[in-house]
């Protein structure tokens, strides 16, 4: 493996045009991150026609580098906007915003790009070594090992509710009742649609998202007489000092850690990479009420979990051949496209190319981090516009970024509609974090869930006899129960006091 490593070490620096496609990709993979309703998956499909004629080690590090700058992108304009310009960013704008209003976007955005690339280099270095073990942990995950896991991922939404979590469960709940509407996942009949062709594939999340998180801030600005006031962001200092970085750092160990097992199974993505990583860091952290130390070990668990699922994803795709997300189904077609068939004897055949390849990773992420904390302050002063001017490219942003998924003026509307919707629940401090999360698990629960009864003739023994979904189920009653607990213990102390 040594010599793997020194060998692949040798080629990508022997190959400039490998190195330009890799901080190309990476600068592609940021704007498309950032710009609300442009995914990394979307971004990666759009580059892969250019690599049919490129080498193979330049073409994948071109797509490696949207995909890895894809995911952290999104982290900008969640900071500074509250507007996620991916899924996975959306855990990202509930502290990285706070932070943001407090004059700390610099610090804010200096911590996500830390965590990101930490977090992605690690899971670089974990899927180079390890990538045999992990996979064959993965394989042991079948439907009922699956469902457990969205079960665990929905739980988080006692973590996720703020203030009252009846109604962070409420909004859960309204989530999951969104995530039956379309096709049937195992008869395939349309439920709930009202005869709406745009409804057969269900209710589209990323329009529900920009509604929810950014047109809402939107309309909520509009609806403030004093549209003239300006926040005023402190960009002197994008990166963290020692003191507040050394914080955070079993924050990212962790979640990297997370992210990286979360990426590996097929299926599971950043977006729940990213709130299964926030929820642990609330439930390690001891104070009772959100302060700034806590809020940036927030954006710095969800950075570093999503972004550590990249490196995850990759494992059963190189392994198995077996894609752990939406991008790296669209990698799998490019790996094709260069002649190189995923699985075992990838690293036997092309032990050279594929260890070019991490090596090539890790320069992506090396350059991330530097492009993040030399751009990161002029991202900032975006908040220092003023309202009349913003808070109109921020709807201009959502209708552009819901328009371009499907070329669709129905997702537009969806959209419109969340955003009136996610405006009148901030009135009433009601949370929009567990409908997203519920639209986005709701469809996985409920499929494997009767794939596993399927497995096992109707019989729900399969749930508690595997090990993988008691300990997951457990874990989800836990972390259900454990906000209800600190309440009521945190209510009985102030009664003896």
């Amino acid at each position: 493996m040594f010599d793997l490593f020194v060998n692949g070490l040798t080629n990508i620096l022997t190959d400039p045009f490998a190195l330009l496609m890799a901080v190309v990709g990476v600068i592609i993979g940021i704007v498309v991150g950032a710009l609300p309703g442009l995914t990394a998956t979307m971004g990666v499909a759009l580059i892969l026609p250019m690599t049919f004629g490129m080498e193979p080690v330049a073409g994948l590090l071109l797509l490696s580098g949207v995909y890895f700058g894809g995911v952290y992108g999104g982290s900008i304009t969640a900071i500074l906007l509250k507007t996620p310009g991916t899924p996975a960013a959306a855990a990202t704008a509930l502290d990285g915003y706070a932070l943001a209003q407090k004059g700390m976007a610099g610090k804010a955005l200096g911590a996500a790009t830390l965590s990101s690339s930490i977090g992605g280099t690690i899971s670089i270095i974990i899927l180079m070594f390890l990538s045999p073990v992990l996979a064959t942990i993965a394989l042991e995950f079948s439907a009922p090992e699956t469902f457990a896991l969205a079960v665990f991922g929905l739980s988080i939404i006692a973590s996720i509710s703020g203030k009252s979590l009846v109604k962070g469960l409420i909004a859960g709940l309204v989530g999951l009742l969104l995530a039956t509407v379309g096709l049937d996942p195992i008869l395939g009949f349309p439920r709930f649609t009202g005869g709406s062709e745009q409804l057969l594939n269900g209710v589209p999340f990323i329009p529900i998202m920009i509604g929810l998180f950014a047109a809402s801030e939107a309309f909520k600005s509009l609806s403030d007489m004093n549209v003239k006031e300006k926040v005023k962001v402190k960009i002197e200092k994008i990166v963290p000092s020692w003191g507040e970085f050394r914080g955070i750092i079993p924050t990212i160990l962790r979640s990297t850690g997370l992210g990286t097992f979360i990426g590996i199974i097929p299926g599971a993505g950043a977006d729940i990479a990213a709130f299964v990583a926030y929820n642990e860091t609330k439930r390690f952290n001891k104070d009772k009420e959100p302060t700034d130390k806590s809020r940036m070990a927030g954006v710095a668990a969800c950075e570093s979990g999503a972004n550590a699922c990249t490196g995850g994803a990759l494992v059963p795709l190189l392994t198995l051949g077996i894609p752990g997300d939406a991008v790296t189904a669209v990698m799998l077609g490019a790996l094709m496209v260069q002649g190189l068939q995923p699985g075992p004897l990838l690293f036997k055949n092309n032990g050279d190319l594929v260890y070019t390849l991490f090596i090539g990773m890790i320069i992506c992420y090396v350059v991330m981090c530097l492009l993040g904390l030399f751009t990161a302050r002029y991202f900032a002063k975006v908040v220092q516009i003023p309202k009349e001017i913003l808070t109109p490219v921020i709807l201009v942003l959502c209708i552009v970024g819901s328009y371009a998924i499907n070329n669709s003026f129905f997702d537009v509307l969806i959209m419109a509609v969340a955003g009136v919707i996610g405006f009148f629940m901030q009135k009433h401090d009601f949370p929009a974090s567990p409908i997203v999360l519920a639209l986005i698990l709701g469809p996985m629960a409920e499929s494997q869930f009767r794939r596993a009864l399927a497995l096992s003739s109707g019989s729900y023994d399969i749930f508690y006899t595997r090990p993988i979904p008691l300990i997951l189920l457990l874990l989800s009653v836990i972390t259900l129960l454990t906000p209800i607990v600190k309440a009521i213990w945190q209510q009985r102390k102030r009664a003896h006091q």
